[in-house]
């Protein structure tokens, strides 16, 4: 027993019917005239499957429809130029042809030409405002009037980079004022990138809170731990070239805390100001 073979919208069967495919699904020619035609942009009647269709930019007209609005020249097979409506060449005078932003001279059928929001140019006149080259259909940023290509927009728009002096085109941070690729703001010495995390600065160089400790920060004369100035004991004591957590900065016989109190120093310890005066 075969399978059978039905149209999508009405179940009934195309065995042996002519039917119409369109976007993967199989109708029958009364359904697709009926649910599928596209309208036809000149006399807004469906376009039906015995019909032959022409499209541009998603604007669709019957083979006989689509005709200079002047002359009702048929088009098809024919240059034409488009301005909400289509002109053949001939009658695509300077009168009627839209105008060219750069040069203001009419843009006739077959011109190539580049179209931004209601304005046209020759794809010739279409130009970066600094460089003057052609950016034709390319990527080009608009600023006010003037229209800049990508290379011309970064160098006069664009953040630089307070490291590698490239332009910033997207992304980026801040520090102190100035802009960095999230690329080149990185630990000094294990070169993992900082944003979003802690980091400390030593003399223009930048360093990750584990490098810090292995690498950059002093040690601590009583636990020989590094000074971070992270988490406890951000509080740093220094004395005769050497440095403590304030915590660790206490008295060597009597253990108590000398941070901002007087204190002895005898035979390189550190002691309270009763401490030595006890046998």
């Amino acid at each position: 027993m075969s399978e059978r073979f039905d149209c999508f919208y009405c179940r009934d069967s195309l065995q042996g019917k002519k039917y119409v495919q369109k976007e993967g699904r199989h109708c029958c020619v009364k359904c697709f005239d009926k649910i599928c035609a596209n309208t036809c942009i000149e006399c807004k009647k469906p376009i039906g499957a015995d019909s032959k269709e022409l499209h541009f930019k998603n604007r669709y007209w019957h083979d006989t429809c689509f005709r200079c609005v002047k002359c009702y020249k048929s088009l098809v097979d024919e240059p034409f130029a488009k301005d909400n409506k289509v002109w053949c060449g001939d009658c695509t005078t300077a009168e009627d042809a839209p105008k060219c932003k750069g040069c203001f001279k009419p843009i006739i059928a077959g011109d190539q030409n580049v179209e931004y929001k209601k304005m046209v140019w020759h794809k010739d006149c279409f130009t970066c405002s600094q460089c003057k080259k052609v950016i034709g259909s390319g990527s080009f940023f608009p600023k006010g009037d003037d229209f800049y290509c990508v290379s011309c927009h970064e160098n006069k728009f664009a953040k630089t980079c307070a490291k590698c002096k490239n332009p910033i085109t997207s992304g980026g941070l801040t520090y102190q004022e100035q802009p960095w690729h999230s690329e080149c703001f990185i630990c000094s010495n294990c070169k993992k990138q900082l944003g979003g995390k802690r980091f400390t600065a030593v003399e223009d160089e930048f360093y990750c809170v584990e490098c810090y400790k292995a690498c950059v920060a002093k040690k601590c004369a009583g636990c020989k731990n590094p000074i971070t100035g992270f988490g406890r004991g951000t509080s740093v004591v220094n004395y005769e070239d050497e440095s403590w957590h304030d915590y660790c900065f206490k008295c060597t016989r009597c253990a108590r805390g000398l941070a901002n109190k007087r204190f002895v120093r005898h035979d390189g310890k550190i002691y309270c100001a009763e401490c030595p005066k006890r046998h």
